[in-house]
Order: structure tokens, then C-alpha cells, then sequence
């Protein structure tokens, strides 16, 4: 809900967003991955509508210095 991770996520996979979620925190709360695994979702999941993510962007941006 804050970023639409688990939305695009869910989109992609074809199942409900709640089912997502509630997987990101099992895993925050055993174990502790849920948390970097949401960041990584973040950075390298493209925007709806956009085909280059975050990190994609980022890249780009460094090699045309």
C-alpha cells in the first residue's frame, strides 16, 4: 500500500495482493528478509506504465556521466 510492491507483485503473479503482504511480514517476522526483499521489489520493479525501474534509472543516469 505504500509503494504498490506487493499490488505489482500480485498483478504479476496473478493472485491477491493480501496474500502478498501478509508474506512480506511472515517473513519480516521470521527470519527478517521480508523487509530487504520489499526494497529490492522497490528499486528493480518498474512503475506501471514505465519500463525502466528506480534502480534502472539510476544505472542509466551514473553511465552517461
Amino acid at each position: 500500500m505504500l509503494t504498490g510492491v506487493a499490488a505489482g507483485l500480485a498483478r504479476y503473479l496473478g493472485v491477491d495482493p493480501i496474500i502478498i503482504r501478509i508474506a512480506f511480514v511472515v517473513l519480516t517476522v521470521f527470519g527478517g528478509t521480508g523487509i530487504p526483499l520489499y526494497l529490492a521489489g522497490l528499486l528493480l520493479i518498474p512503475e506501471d506504465g514505465s519500463d525502466q525501474s528506480i534502480a534502472g534509472s539510476l544505472v542509466e543516469s551514473l553511465q552517461s556521466r
